[in-house]
C-alpha cells in the first residue's frame, strides 16, 4: 500500500456548533496538546449546596 501525506495551509471561514456530547473533541487540522476542561450547565437555583435534611419515617 502506498501512501502520501501533503501538509498544506487549511483555512476555515466559520464553524457553528449546535450541540456537544457528554464527551466530544472538535479539531481542525494538527495539535501537539488537548487540555480537558467541565463546565456546569446547571441553573444555580436547582443546586444544592448543604447539610441534606434526613426524611423522616414514616
Amino acid at each position: 500500500m502506498n501512501f502520501t501525506v501533503v501538509n498544506r495551509n487549511i483555512h476555515v471561514e466559520c464553524i457553528r456548533v449546535v450541540g456537544v456530547s457528554s464527551s466530544s473533541v472538535f479539531l481542525i487540522g494538527d495539535t501537539n496538546t488537548i487540555s480537558m476542561s467541565s463546565i456546569f450547565d446547571t441553573p444555580p437555583e436547582s443546586l444544592i449546596i448543604g447539610p441534606y435534611v434526613p426524611l423522616a419515617p414514616q
